[in-house]
């Protein structure tokens, strides 16, 4: 009987973003969000398929109430050497797909798509805290901040 593959050492580098995770969100003013704001967000990541990707569930709230919610699944793509992000939310848009790298501490994921260019960044110092960024541009030259956070760890 053949060994079955085994995730590496990039699958692995996912696994930093486990957990449960709770933050507070900048929201600027933005033509998604005029007034834009304060949120809280509520992060629950695990490691699924035997360590080959991360299934992420978020949600923001807002004024104490879930005004938004998404489902992503991170994964990394051997063939390119890419990590990569399918992304559903309550937008009600088709899935998003994110590809992109580590940086250093930071995974800097990029979706170009009919509504333009977005770019997420989880940038992970270690231990129990990670920032993340959400920014957008119709040119892919020009970036607006959408969302900033920062979560910390709650188990």
């Amino acid at each position: 009987m053949n060994e079955m593959p085994k995730p590496n050492a990039a699958h692995a580098r996912l696994h930093a973003l486990a957990g449960r995770w709770i933050g507070q969100e900048t929201i600027p003013p933005c033509p998604w969000d005029p007034q834009g704001g304060a949120a809280v967000g509520h992060c629950d990541n695990r490691i699924a398929l035997d360590g080959w990707v991360l299934v992420h569930d978020y949600e923001q709230e807002r004024d104490g109430r879930i005004c938004f919610r998404g489902h992503g699944v991170f994964s990394f793509d051997a063939a390119t050497g890419e990590y990569v992000l399918h992304w559903w939310d309550t937008l009600g848009v088709a899935p998003n797909v994110f590809r992109g790298a580590f940086v250093d501490h930071r995974l800097v994921l990029n979706c170009h798509d009919s509504q333009g260019h977005s770019r997420t960044t989880w940038e992970l110092p270690g231990g129990d805290t990670y920032r993340f960024q959400m920014e957008m541009s119709q040119d892919g030259v020009q970036w607006q901040t959408m969302m900033s956070g920062e979560y910390q760890r709650q188990f």
